[in-house]
């Protein structure tokens, strides 16, 4: 296509945008509400999945090996976790080094519990960790019905209702997302079979002086893909502000290592590629529907 030919649809399509008024500002702000909640919730899934991701590497099943097992029996249990092919690894914590460690993470207070290195209560325990830790349950669950186990823990309420948390943030932005993308789609269409259906005669002239379908079509498939990149300009620049607004005030003081915030660089710059991207499909798709079934001369 030559160069000419590209000036001439590209300067068609904006026509079509100036011409169109209303129909133009309503599909424009069709996208713009559609990709600032996508925008908004793609950042919130993105932190969330962060969040999940962060307590996900800390679960673990910690296993209290019965305190009258012998040392050929605690080399048994271990090799029969260690059989359970969920396992990624597996640590061994001597009840004598578990006492160190809870009577110094206690600071000064733990100098009231130093009478207890005479006759250790504490067990022997194994920490466990799944490759994946959705399969933390089914680990815990097979190394329970194993011999010489005392006890076992490993949170499952916590990290159950946080699975679901993260799952059903997931569904119900997927569902939104799907129902403002048609909704934009649906008036991007319209606003272009609006423009087709009044330049329905001037089409007709340019077929029959031997315009083909492609000619015909691009300005359409410009206008389509300029509504789409100009309704994403906004909510990317909204998006971009509050994000970062947001992350300079509070992003990285929650005092929780596990709950910190994405930073805004890369997030912000990739959340822009990709609304910017989903704004020009949107606009494309809106004008190939509408040139599809109106566009017949």
């Amino acid at each position: 296509m030559k160069a000419r030919t590209v000036g001439r649809h590209i300067k068609e399509g904006g026509k079509n945008i100036v011409r169109n008024g209303w129909m133009t500002f309503a599909s424009v702000s069709a996208v713009t509400v559609m990709l600032l909640v996508v925008g908004a919730f793609l950042m919130v899934i993105l932190n969330v999945n962060h969040f999940a991701d962060s307590l996900e590497s800390d679960v673990e099943v910690r296993v209290f090996v019965d305190r009258e097992a012998e040392a050929a029996e605690q080399e048994e249990l271990e090799e029969s976790i260690g059989t359970i092919h969920q396992v990624e690894d597996i640590e061994f914590i001597p009840r004598d080094e578990g006492l160190e460690n809870f009577i110094e993470s206690l600071g000064e207070q733990g100098d009231y519990f130093e009478n207890l290195r005479d006759e250790n209560p504490l067990n022997d325990v194994f920490v466990v960790q799944a490759a994946d830790p959705q399969d933390t349950e089914l680990v815990a669950e097979e190394i329970d019905a194993l011999s010489y186990v005392d006890d076992i823990e490993y949170g499952s309420d916590i990290f159950e209702q946080l699975f679901a948390a993260t799952d059903f943030v997931r569904i119900v932005g997927l569902v939104l997302i799907v129902g403002l993308l048609f909704t934009a789609v649906f008036l991007i269409a319209n606003t272009i079979k609006l423009t087709i259906m009044a330049r329905k005669t001037e089409i007709q002239i340019m077929k029959l002086v031997g315009a083909t379908n492609s000619f015909i079509r691009w300005p359409f498939f410009i206008e389509g893909l300029l509504l789409g990149v100009f309704g994403a300009a906004i909510p990317i620049i909204l998006l971009t502000y509050g994000y970062q607004r947001f992350y300079d005030s509070i992003g990285t003081a929650t005092g929780l290592e596990f709950f910190n915030f994405l930073p805004a660089n890369p997030l912000i710059l990739q959340t822009s590629i990709l609304l910017l991207v989903i704004g020009a499909v949107v606009g494309v798709w809106g004008s190939l529907m509408s040139v599809r079934k109106f566009l017949r001369i």
